[in-house]
This record gives structure tokens, C-alpha cells and sequence, in this order.
């Protein structure tokens, strides 16, 4: 792998010593960044993350290096591979965060300190939040509960979107063959809504536990714990709180229980 990363480092040498901001050039340089992130894609977050202070660091001029950090930020910000937000959080942070990059406007750096503000505390290998929510009795319920796989689903029946993954998530479910907490947090307010979905929710699976949530006065803070800045949202964190699935949908959620289950046979 070191011998692939060294040639493509050696590819992108001529754009480092660039002058000034060219179009063609940036061009060219932007096909070779992605050869190079291709080249890495299987590396782990922390790795990924020094390549990246390599490539930084290895422009001498000031445009061509921040030409760099931005196009790596975005590139991992937007990446649908998941847990690459962790290395645009570290960019942000080593970058941009304290001043030594500048971002392209001060309304794009409030973006990426929203971004990294509402990922930060979720990202692959951390501890699920613990938040309390209010059960349809209106008894707060801490969660996830200690002990037990979590799956937490943040929805709002009026998204699109959720209605077509609460289509398929019962389906999902039916499948799983080990004790699972399923966590179906409500993100709107209209009471009667929720009361609706959660007598269409059905999961006849023994071994998976569905509770319903929801917080309508926002007094859990759920929103920036998790990231809802929109919905639909799904986890997985396993027993020990350890998340080891994000941001995810019903495919990739399918996956993951299916490697939890290879895992424990």
C-alpha cells in the first residue's frame, strides 16, 4: 500500500509548487486527488487522516494547500462511505477550526462547525449518547439501554422518506436472530400522527423489543446528540454502547446485522 501512495504522491508533485490558482490546473489536480483517495479508500480513519496532512503538507504554496483541504474536506464530508466524516471533523479541527487554512467564507465555516458540531459525537468506535425520552405513558426512558444491541431510528411521519423505511424496516427486523432493542423516536409533535404509526409499526419478532419515543419540548437535547438535522436517521450500537453503524439505510443496516450475526455464530 505505501509503495501505491508513494507513486501517486509522486503524480501530484507537479501541482504542488503551482503559483497561482489556474482552472486547467486545479482541474487536473482535482483527478489526480481523487486517484489518490481511491488509492487509500480501504485505509482505517486515522491513517486516512495522515495521508491527508501528507498532501497538505506537502504543498508549498499557500492556494495550491488550501485548494487541497478543501477539496479533501468536502470530498470526505459528502463521502457515502461510512465513518469518512470522522477524517473531514479531524480536517476541520486541524485546519480550518484554528485558523492555519482558511475556509472559502465565514457562512461556509459556520457550515462546517455545524457539521462537525452535530457529527462529532457519533462517529464509528464512540459511545452512543445516552438521552432520556417520554414513552407514550409520558415516563422518561433513558436510551440505549445498557446491556442490550440498539437500533435507534429517528423518523417524522411527515418525511417521505421515513414512510418508505418504516415500510421496510418491519421486514428487516423479522429477520434478526439475536435480542435487539429497536428505538423509534418520533421527531415531530402531532400527537394523533404518532399515535397512528405506532399502531401501523408492527414487529412480530420476539427477539426484537420496539419502543417508542418521542421529546415534542426538545428538553433531551436528542437533535445535536445524534445529528438529526434531518430525517430519516438510523443507528447501531452494540451492547456496550460502542456505534458501530451510522447515518445509515435500510440496505446497509440489513448488512450490518447480518455481519453482527456472522460474528456471533
Amino acid at each position: 500500500m505505501k509503495r501505491l501512495l508513494l507513486l501517486l504522491a509522486c503524480c501530484l508533485a507537479p501541482y504542488f509548487s503551482l503559483a497561482q490558482e489556474d482552472t486547467l490546473h486545479f482541474a487536473r489536480l482535482d483527478s489526480a486527488l481523487v486517484g489518490y483517495m481511491a488509492g487509500i479508500e480501504r485505509l482505517e480513519t486515522d491513517a486516512k487522516a495522515d495521508e491527508c496532512d501528507f498532501l497538505i503538507g506537502s504543498a508549498a504554496d499557500s492556494v495550491v494547500r488550501r485548494h487541497i483541504a478543501l477539496f479533501l474536506y468536502d470530498a470526505y464530508k459528502d463521502s457515502r462511505l461510512m465513518g469518512d466524516e470522522a477524517v473531514a471533523i479531524y480536517l476541520y479541527d486541524t485546519y480550518f477550526a484554528s485558523g492555519k487554512i482558511p475556509m472559502r467564507s465565514e457562512f461556509d465555516r459556520m457550515e462546517a462547525d455545524i457539521f462537525a458540531t452535530f457529527n462529532r459525537a457519533t462517529l464509528l468506535g464512540r459511545k452512543a449518547p445516552r438521552v432520556s425520552l417520554l414513552n407514550p405513558c409520558g415516563r422518561k426512558v433513558e436510551i440505549p439501554e445498557a446491556g442490550s444491541l440498539a437500533i435507534l431510528y429517528f423518523y417524522d411521519t411527515g418525511c417521505g422518506k421515513c414512510r418508505v423505511q418504516s415500510a421496510f424496516l418491519p421486514g428487516v427486523l423479522q429477520d434478526v436472530g439475536f435480542p435487539v432493542r429497536f428505538y423509534a423516536v418520533y421527531c415531530g409533535t402531532d400527537k394523533a400522527a404518532w399515535r397512528k404509526f405506532r399502531r401501523t409499526f408492527r414487529v412480530r419478532n420476539p427477539r426484537v423489543g420496539v419502543v417508542h419515543l418521542w421529546d415534542p419540548r426538545l428538553e433531551s437535547d436528542y437533535l445535536k446528540a445524534y445529528g438529526v438535522i434531518s430525517t430519516p436517521r438510523l443507528y447501531v450500537a452494540l451492547e456496550d454502547g460502542e456505534i458501530v453503524g451510522r447515518r445509515l439505510e435500510v440496505e446497509s443496516l440489513q448488512e450490518i446485522l447480518a455481519a453482527i450475526r456472522q460474528a456471533r455464530l
